[in-house]
């Protein structure tokens, strides 16, 4: 068996200090910019130099997170980045953005390169492309079970790393669109607020109200039992999730996968003994309730059965229950708050979090007082209580004192640490390739009509579209390819559209599959994962890359150009500015950009028909959902969709020419399909909809970042923005 590596959480020094303290061979840590967890501490320039530095020194790993996609207005910030970090050397940088690879390979070769699981790379055949460019290990995504990772394994030789502990996104990696949606606050841009931990109540805001439930806060994930399995696949890294927990937190949970990694070489008394050990350390880490997800999970769909990694009555927070506050008294620095306390009471110097009744806020607080109450009755307290939280709220046990460890740090107290900062290069100006005549006469301009089900297809053809578009599911695939179906188009008339999320169970069908449908002359789809791409190398299908592609930049365009991608559909989380940046004149044809869609705000790999007998939920805020399930999985679309279709006059100004109206998502309505078709043909907005981030953008700039002039609070150098970027248009889209 070979030796694996274990890959720590450093959100922050104290943590680093835990991490390599209890035997992590390796870290991963972001700086102040750029990183999917702009939440925690993160590190200075000065801090993350001398950790390197002695982190090498001692023989660990340091891997940098530049695990977000990029504007094209950042690029200058980024290219400067890339710089500093190749000067110094981290043994690898954990990547999202495909423009990252083009960016990196071109001008700064010596940065080696890891998938992120935000790419959302789930099969060999992903794998394999991203080592045709030159990245030497993945990140797989989360949703695997065990025997599509032995899969994956025997089918590439590139190092494979898995998550083997920690908080679980609820929606597969990369593909979640709730927190951008809600608020702009992107978990592509790293900094998700976790909107899938609030409580939400059945029904629709007009039904009269029901009783709340966190019904999209998972478990956590716990592989500990499974690291000899996972170790036998030929997984090469074992990661711990957990920038944004405790120094304790994560001294705790490594220093559990340590005992049993080191026992791996030895006999079945000593792996038995080390996971009896491992196991106790780990019931002390205070987060929530464990699963193991999907590992042994069977990859072929079958009837739905309920979901046990979730729980709509476990509050979406971690900790050990302490019960709600049932008194308050006092003021300021004095406030106290009566709790039933548990067994045993929390003590002075624990650490508790406080969450508001109605889900709107939650505090973590070190207890500056503690003071046991039996006139009370058995076993409360009064414990110290910061502002903003009253009578009914409740209160959980995060850390206690008592288990809190001293480490050895690993950036001594006192020393400034190293002296280099970016500079002030500006990235290089990339211009794309024209687009060949033969590329430029595959798709028509005009108005694309995407639907999911094949009934709704007929409803399409009084708008003579230039094409329709068809999600490609299991339900569409067994019409496609069984006897020949009467459809209201031609096969050279419809578009496929396959789902972003290709786990290795849909890989070995797509061997088939993908050659049957080009024989019965369906020769054009839209490729929504790296995994999607080899399948059609050396034949004639015309391919679109996806909007989960995410081409935000024009490096990420000049990579999918490469694939042979030149059409593109725009990110649903992009933004009017961006896109006239990212995308020049002469590409702006062969760009399409959707007007009207339900986006997917969560792509579940799991069936929640069986786990929930109804469909629409709705928030604290009244915003309502519905949930699309499947056998394939399920899908969390909003009951307010996005809509652009007043700004088509204005597009087509600016020169793009082909558009998508995505009318997947609920089933199609004759009523309002054509209600849609005459705010298309008028330009006029249309009620209850969202322009998502179209106008505003994503809500806040990275960290660090404090003007669109001169240099950021990191020293990074920052272009000025580009006004009025489109020639001769004067009007505000």
């Amino acid at each position: 068996m070979q030796s694996v590596e274990l890959l720590a959480p450093a959100g922050s020094p104290e943590a680093l200090d835990a991490a390599i303290g209890e035997g992590a061979d390796g870290v991963y840590l972001g700086l102040k910019t750029f990183n999917a967890r702009m939440r925690s501490a993160n590190f200075t320039y000065p801090q993350f130099e001398t950790a390197l530095q002695r982190l090498h020194r001692m023989g660990r790993k340091v891997y940098v997170t530049v695990n977000t996609v990029f504007e094209q207005r950042e690029a200058d910030r980024l290219y400067q980045l890339l710089r500093y970090l190749a000067a110094l050397g981290p043994d690898a940088l954990i990547i999202q953005d495909l423009g990252l690879i083009r960016l990196v390979r071109e001008y700064v070769p010596s940065l080696k390169l890891h998938a992120s699981t935000q790419m959302n790379v789930a099969s060999s055949r992903g794998v394999n492309l991203l080592s045709k460019y030159g990245l030497s290990r993945v990140v797989l995504a989360r949703e695997l079970s065990l025997e599509e990772i032995q899969d994956i394994r025997s089918h590439t030789n590139m190092e494979l790393e898995v998550f083997v502990h920690g908080a679980l996104c609820v929606s597969a990696s990369g593909l979640c669109l709730f927190s951008s949606y809600l608020g702009g606050k992107s978990a592509n841009r790293g900094m998700c607020t976790q909107g899938c931990r609030r409580s939400f109540r059945p029904g629709g805001p007009e039904e009269a109200p029901a009783r709340g439930g966190y019904y999209f806060s998972p478990s956590d994930l716990q592989l500990f039992e499974q690291v000899p399995a996972l170790a036998a696949a030929g997984v090469h890294a074992f990661k711990i999730e957990g920038r944004m927990k405790s120094a304790d937190y994560v001294g705790a949970v490594v220093s559990a996968y340590r005992k049993l990694i080191d026992a791996l070489s030895g006999n079945e008394a000593q792996i038995h003994e080390a996971l009896t050990r491992g196991q106790a350390i780990l019931r002390q880490d205070f987060a929530r309730e464990k699963t193991t997800f999907y590992a042994f999970t069977p990859t072929q769909a079958g009837p739905a059965v309920p979901v046990a990694w979730l729980q709509a009555d476990r509050n979406g927070g971690t900790g050990i229950p302490l019960g709600r506050i049932l008194k308050v008294q006092g003021a300021g620095a004095d406030r106290r708050a009566l709790i039933q306390g548990g067994d045993p009471l929390p003590g002075l110097g624990d650490s508790v979090r406080f969450h508001r009744a109605d889900d709107r806020d939650r505090e973590s607080h070190k207890l500056r007082f503690m003071q046991e109450a039996p006139q009370q009755g058995p076993r409360m307290c009064w414990i110290s209580l910061p502002p903003g939280f009253e009578t009914g709220d409740a209160v959980y046990l995060i850390q206690r004192k008592e288990l809190s460890k001293g480490y050895t740090p690993v950036i001594p107290s006192g020393r400034k640490g190293g002296r280099r900062q970016p500079g002030w290069e500006q990235a290089p100006e990339l211009r794309l390739p024209k687009v060949s005549k033969v590329q430029r006469s595959l798709f028509p301009e005009g108005l694309y009509l995407a639907v999911s089900r094949l009934e709704d297809l007929y409803l399409l053809q009084a708008s003579h579209p230039a094409r329709v578009m068809l999600h490609y599911t299991r339900k569409t695939a067994a019409a496609l390819l069984g006897p020949t179906p009467r459809l209201p188009f031609k096969s050279p008339e419809i578009i496929l559209v396959l789902d972003p999320y290709f786990p290795q169970a849909l890989s070995r069908l797509f061997e088939e599959e993908i050659p049957a449908l080009m024989q019965a002359g369906y020769r054009q789809f839209v490729v929504n994962n790296l995994g999607h791409c080899p399948y059609f190398r050396g034949t004639q299908a015309a391919l679109i890359a996806g909007p989960y592609l995410y081409s935000f930049n024009r490096w990420a365009q000049a990579f999918l150009s490469g694939l042979g991608l030149d059409y593109a559909v725009t990110p649903l989380e992009n933004n009017r500015q961006n896109l006239e940046r990212t995308v020049e004149p002469p590409r702006r044809p062969f760009t399409f950009i959707t007007l009207f869609a339900y986006p997917a705000l969560f792509r579940i790999r799991a069936d929640l028909g069986a786990t929930y007998a109804f469909r629409r939920f709705t928030d604290s805020r009244d915003a309502s959902f519905t949930l699309i399930n499947n056998r394939e999985g399920s899908l969390l679309i909003p009951d307010q969709p996005l809509s652009l279709v007043d700004k088509l006059p204005f597009l087509e100004a600016a020169g793009f020419s082909r558009f998508i109206l995505d009318l997947s998502g609920p089933p199609l309505k004759k009523g309002v399909y054509q209600d849609l078709m005459r705010g298309v043909k008028n330009a006029q907005p249309l009620a209850h909809t969202s322009r998502f981030n179209w106008k505003n953008g994503f809500s806040s700039p990275p960290a660090g970042l404090k003007s669109l002039t001169g240099r950021d609070s990191e020293g990074l150098r920052v272009r000025p923005l580009e006004p009025n970027p489109i020639p001769g248009n004067k009007v505000t889209l």
